[in-house]
């Protein structure tokens, strides 16, 4: 028996219900996912949809839709655009609607079937060179997002700082440690060592961090891929997107902990989008915004990845620290 679309979903989307269908699609550890299909204005359209439950989900919906729409208005070729999210009519759940994500079709040429025929690499130096606006009430950019996102499970506080170490530092380092702390329980090392790096100057590795433009911070080995949005030509394309105006080579950060793209992408980033100044400290960057991830990962998943946590914090004191 084929799941039953939701009528918050239809109105959300403006679909007639007798031309459309549903049915499940894909996978998500934190979601149900569900392929629509739909005839508007006599030709079909495809959605993609996630469902779940409790106020996590939608939290976690609302910050996904607009961190794609934001990725989405910068570099359109690069992630599906979502069209809704809100509360169901039926029990305590939410839902997302985005432009449907082929990600199982046919490799073919970008630019033989009318694509951007831009690189990975070209379109993250893009939007990491996109100009983010002020936020509402603000005068000038400031490092966050408008609302929370999250990274897996892990809720985000996005509050607007005006000095990217501090919003790294609170936000993102000491905010994860938080976390990590009420899912694991207290462990003093790690906890020293996250103080030590965000309050006696590690953080301030990240000086380099001039304001410049966009960062998604799940472009990762498991969030990007080739595939076809809305049934356009094939590219290279991110998804479960969880956005932020932050430095850029944050970015890189996720990346390095799961092996990175190879030596070729960051040539051709590098091309476009030189590394920052001091060159010279962009490992330790690197380093420091890997830090985040093995801590939202310890904080997940526990005692596997604490020790890739303490031995980055302990590298980045010694070198950067001060520890009296």
């Amino acid at each position: 028996m084929s799941p039953k679309i939701d009528p918050a979903i239809l109105a959300a989307l403006s679909l007639d219900a007798a031309t459309t269908s549903i049915a499940s699609h894909g996978g998500s550890g934190f979601a149900s996912t569900f392929k629509i299909t739909s005839t508007v204005e006599g030709e079909e359209k495809l959605f993609f949809v996630k469902q779940g439950n409790g106020k996590a989900s939608e939290i976690m919906f609302t910050g996904e839709h607009a961190s794609l729409n934001a990725i989405h208005n910068a570099v359109p070729s690069l992630c599906p655009k979502s069209y809704a999210n809100g509360k169901l009519s039926t029990g305590n759940g939410s839902f997302l609607a985005t432009d449907f994500l082929d990600l199982s079709s046919s490799s073919t040429s970008p630019s033989a079937a009318g694509g951007s025929n831009m690189s990975l690499a070209q379109k993250l130096t893009k939007l990491h060179s996109t100009p983010a606006p002020a936020p509402d009430g603000y005068a000038k950019a400031m490092f966050g997002f408008p609302v929370p996102t999250c990274c897996g499970e892990t809720e985000q506080d996005n509050g607007f700082k005006e000095r990217w170490a501090e919003f790294y530092g609170e936000c993102r380092l000491r905010g994860v440690a938080r976390r990590a702390e009420g899912r694991q329980g207290v462990d003093v090392e790690v906890g020293r060592l996250v103080e030590v790096v965000v309050g006696g100057g590690c953080a301030e590795v990240a000086r380099g961090g001039a304001f410049e433009g966009w960062e998604d911070g799940r472009c990762d080995c498991t969030c990007c891929g080739r595939g076809s949005i809305g049934g356009g030509p094939v590219e290279e394309v991110v998804f479960d997107a969880s956005a932020a105006w932050a430095h850029s080579e944050f970015e890189f950060g996720i990346m390095g902990m799961f092996g990175g793209f190879g030596g070729s992408f960051n040539k051709e980033y590098w091309k476009y989008k030189p590394k920052d100044e001091p060159v010279e400290e962009w490992e330790d960057r690197v380093q420091l915004y890997e830090l985040y991830h093995h801590l939202n990962h310890y904080a997940i998943f526990g005692g596997g990845y604490r020790g890739g946590a303490v031995k980055i914090m302990q590298r980045l004191i010694k070198k950067y620290g001060n520890n009296s």
